[in-house]
C-alpha cells in the first residue's frame, strides 16, 4: 500500500510542476506582448491555483481511501505423530490415558480446582515414538502406561 501511495504522490508532485511550467511560459509570452494584461492574467491564474492546491491539499490530508488493516494469520495447528504399539500423542491436554494391554487406568482423583490462567503452549510438534509411549501438547491428568 505504501508504493501505491508513493506513486500517487509523485504523480501529484510531477502534475503540479507541469502546470506552474506551463503557467509561467504562458505568462511571459502575455507579458511581452501586453503587460497589463499579464498582470490580470497571474493575479487570476494565481487565486486558482491556491484554490486548487488547498483543494488537493484537504484531499490528500482527509479524502484518500484507506485500506483495511488486515486480518490476523490464523495460528498453525500443531503438528501431532504417535509411533509406536499403543503410543498416545496429543496437541491439546489428555485426561486419562491407558496405554497397557487391555487394562484401563484407575479414574484420575477427582479434577482439581483450575490453576492459574497461562499462556497456551506456542504451536509446534508433538510427538510420541516408542511404545506405549504418550506425548501432549497441553497438561496430562493421569496416565498408565502398564499392563497393571
Amino acid at each position: 500500500m505504501a508504493t501505491q501511495t508513493q506513486g500517487r504522490s509523485k504523480a501529484l508532485l510531477w502534475s503540479g510542476a507541469g502546470v506552474g511550467v506551463v503557467g509561467i511560459g504562458a505568462l511571459i509570452a502575455v507579458a511581452v506582448a501586453d503587460l497589463g494584461t499579464a498582470d490580470q492574467l497571474a493575479s487570476v491564474i494565481g487565486a486558482v491555483l491556491a484554490a486548487v492546491g488547498l483543494g488537493l491539499t484537504l484531499w490528500g490530508q482527509f479524502g484518500g481511501a484507506t485500506a483495511p488493516a488486515p486480518a490476523p494469520a490464523a495460528p498453525a495447528a500443531p503438528v501431532v505423530t504417535a509411533s509406536g504399539t499403543g503410543s498416545v500423542a496429543a496437541g491439546g491436554n489428555i485426561g486419562s490415558v491407558g496405554t497397557g494391554s487391555g487394562t484401563s487406568p484407575a479414574p484420575g482423583p477427582a479434577a482439581p480446582a483450575p490453576a492459574p490462567a497461562r499462556p497456551a503452549p506456542a504451536p509446534g510438534s508433538v510427538t510420541a515414538s516408542g511404545d506405549r509411549s504418550v506425548a501432549a501438547g497441553g497438561d496430562i491428568g493421569s496416565v498408565s502406561t502398564g499392563d497393571a
